[in-house]
């Protein structure tokens, strides 16, 4: 047995201890019984991705942190049972393979590709209830724990959610998996991988032309070398925030030939800002897992709040086990990530620093609408390069919130959308995402930028 693995059963950690510590934003089920019910089935129910998976991106991840690949981590804000259709999933596919393969180009080097998605159905909000025309209900937490419509039934945490959620999770993962093991992630075709209502985006003839030169430079490689392995498919792996611990907890097993125990609901869960107290029931969790994890941080964070919490999570110092994703906003960056920085360099502690340049830039609109502009999150982008380089650290990946629908929901970008515009076609039930324009925009940017920096 390990180190690692003796420190955690030394803490005397199981799948239920966090249940001992102080639980933020999870919902209040009225039936206890009917909860029990629902975690006793949820346990016995196959896993959705398994140990060998986790260990192979937690080395990935220490890849990453020495500088060897890089991140990008994308997906929906929360999703929701009615968008596990084939259309949906693919075309999400299809922008992260898009971005990526911008990224290998301009990076020279691996990308790492982490979906949010199959499992991302759990939402953080800022109040327990909502009230309209004086009428108070619960909010709205995202489909694995209620449902949007204003209505006594729909907002009642329902337990019977916790099973669909890992059903449609488990469709989602079965489509994705199909898809890359059938080619589509083949670089002999990147075709695959266009989006039709994208034909007249400012951006699709520079694409064209780099999938072009990729195209040639590989035919030209195969003509000397022959055929070439691991061009017809890629690694992809999938990511959630771990924020509904009863689901996580049925879904944490241990496996044969292997030590400890694994969130088998995800390869890489994060703590969102809201859950990460070090005394919480979040860190608890966490702390027992052997996945790669994850911790959002926020400007409110201190050197002597995230020392400490990354005692708790990663004791042993291990390669590859945490990602710290500082979302700070455009305006507070400059201010707040130096002194983050320069205190885990101090330390010496392994980490994996990503940039989150979405949850840091929402505001509302005067007509009602929650938006981001694609200004402030290629500000913050362009801040955490810098900061990085001047500090002596290394940024190392990028989380965004994006869809390959042709969503109009943060203004700014390729077509420079406006306040009017937003009307025209947003979907989002909870935060506005990049549209596949701006996701492949701000990809252009990430790799402009790197080499400027580096």
């Amino acid at each position: 047995m390990s180190q690692t693995a003796r420190s955690i059963e030394s803490l005397n950690w199981t799948p239920t201890s966090w249940q001992q510590r102080v639980a933020l934003q999870q919902p209040q089920y009225e039936d206890a019984t009917e909860l029990n019910q629902a975690i006793g089935e949820l346990s016995q129910l196959p896993p959705l991705v398994t140990s060998w998976e986790v260990l192979a991106l937690k080395q990935a991840l220490a890849e990453a942190q020495e500088g060897k690949r890089f991140l990008l981590q994308g997906g929906d804000c929360a999703e929701s049972f009615a968008d596990c259709t084939s259309p949906i999933i693919s075309n999400r596919l299809k922008v992260l393979l898009q971005m990526s393969l911008v990224l290998v180009h301009g990076l020279k080097k691996p990308v790492l590709r982490v979906g949010r998605f199959a499992g991302q159905y759990a939402k953080p909000r800022s109040a327990d209830t909502e009230t309209r025309d004086g009428v108070t209900l619960p909010s709205f937490r995202g489909d694995v724990i209620n449902g949007p419509e204003f209505t006594p039934a729909a907002r009642r945490p329902d337990p019977q959610r916790l099973i669909r959620a890992h059903a449609h999770s488990a469709l989602t993962m079965n489509f994705v998996r199909a898809l890359i093991d059938g080619g589509f992630a083949d670089l002999h075709h990147p075709e695959y991988w266009d989006l039709a209502w994208v034909e007249h985006s400012p951006l699709a003839a520079e694409y064209r032309r780099m999938v072009a030169g990729i195209g040639d430079s590989l035919r030209f490689m195969e003509t000397l070398a022959g055929p070439i392995a691991g061009f017809t498919r890629v690694d992809f792996f999938t990511s959630h925030e771990a924020l509904l611990l009863h689901y996580e907890q049925a879904l944490t097993r241990q496996v044969p030939r292997h030590h400890g125990w694994f969130n088998l609901s995800t390869h890489f869960p994060w703590i969102g800002m809201r859950t990460a107290a070090l005394d919480g029931a979040h860190a608890e969790y966490f702390r027992g897992i052997r996945n790669p994890i994850a911790v959002k941080v926020g400007p409110s964070v201190t050197p002597e709040q995230l020392l400490p919490l990354i005692d708790v999570l990663n004791p042993e110092d291990e390669p590859g086990r945490l990602t710290l994703i500082h979302r700070m906003g455009h305006a507070q960056i400059a201010a707040k990530l130096p002194a983050l920085l320069e205190a885990v360099k101090r330390e010496g502690r392994r980490v994996l620093w990503v940039a989150d340049p979405m949850h840091g830039n929402t505001e509302s609109t005067s007509n009602g609408y929650k938006t981001r502009r694609f200004d402030n999150i290629r500000s913050e982008l362009d801040h955490a390069f810098d900061i990085h380089a001047a500090v002596g650290t290394r940024l190392g990946g990028v989380h965004l919130e994006l869809t390959g629908e042709d969503v109009t929901e943060c203004m700014g970008g390729a077509r420079d959308l406006n306040e009017a515009d937003l009307q025209r076609a947003y979907k989002s039930m909870v935060d506005p995402r990049l549209n596949y324009e701006q996701s492949l925009e701000l990809a252009m940017l990430i790799v402009r930028k790197s080499g400027r920096v580096s």
